[in-house]
């Protein structure tokens, strides 16, 4: 027994000593090996309720968890970044936008006090407001500045159009414009005007302007004329003088059907 149980020499000191596991008057034998017996039947009760792979799967949820939170950071890191383009983006948006609003709003005054002579106009955001919210028509006729466009009259509204226009297109100006008949509605003054105008504003470009008032032709370099002759649509080209006045015909006629 001693060869089998190695234990009983290293306790055997200890046999029927009091307070000690083997005071054996204190400790019934007996008693001891029926609490042991209720002792291993409760831990095998308990041991079927318990998940024997519980730490296999408590390993898998760490790992899950930690790639998980791996990911978050990223996620978490990429977000910080992309705020951040959009923060400087909107930065460059509204820079870029206060630019063009700056010089179009330079322009669209300069413009209309040409085509409307001791006139101002603006574009200026409402009260309490920034031009990210938009802008609004400031018009000035004299040193009354209006309410509302409603109070201009017709021609006065359409040369506010016109500026407006006009002064996008200097933003980002093209090598070549086409307008047909914008004088349409205008008195002859008005049209005279907008003939100065282009020649101040737009010293860099050309225009292609179609009208029926001379107050346009007189600031032309070119005009090419239509008439009928003997029922037939012709079309003359003129070379416009130093003076303002157009000469006679320069070289041969197109002429076309009618």
């Amino acid at each position: 027994m001693l060869k089998d149980y190695d234990w009983i020499n290293a306790e055997k000191h200890l046999f029927g000593q009091p307070n000690s596991a083997y005071d054996f008057k204190t400790n019934n034998p007996k008693e001891a090996g029926q609490r042991l017996q209720k002792l291993q039947e409760m831990k095998e009760k308990l041991g079927r309720n318990v998940n024997m792979r519980a730490m296999n799967v408590l390993t898998e949820a760490e790992e899950r968890y930690n790639d998980l939170m791996k990911k978050k950071r990223i996620v978490e890191n990429d977000k910080s970044k992309i705020l951040a383009t959009i923060e400087d983006l909107d930065q460059k948006k509204n820079q870029a936008l206060n630019i063009a609003w700056q010089k179009v709003n330079k322009d669209f005054g300069s413009i209309f006090s040409t085509l409307l002579p001791g006139a101002n106009a603006m574009l200026a955001p409402p009260e309490g407001q920034t031009v990210l919210d938009g802008l609004e028509f400031k018009v000035a006729l004299g040193n009354t500045w209006k309410e509302n466009l409603t109070e201009l009259s017709g021609g006065q509204r359409s040369l506010v159009a016109l500026s407006l226009i006009l002064s996008m297109l200097l933003f980002k100006p093209a090598p070549i414009y086409i307008l047909d008949e914008v004088d349409a509605a205008l008195d002859l003054s008005h049209t005279q005007n907008i003939g100065q105008m282009l020649r101040t504003h737009f010293t860099h470009s050309q225009f292609i302007v179609v009208s029926l008032k001379e107050g346009m032709f007189n600031n032309a370099n070119v005009l090419f004329k239509t008439k009928f002759v003997d029922g037939v649509s012709t079309v003359a080209r003129f070379t416009q003088c130093q003076n303002g006045k157009i000469p006679k015909e320069t070289k041969s006629k197109a002429k076309g059907p009618k």
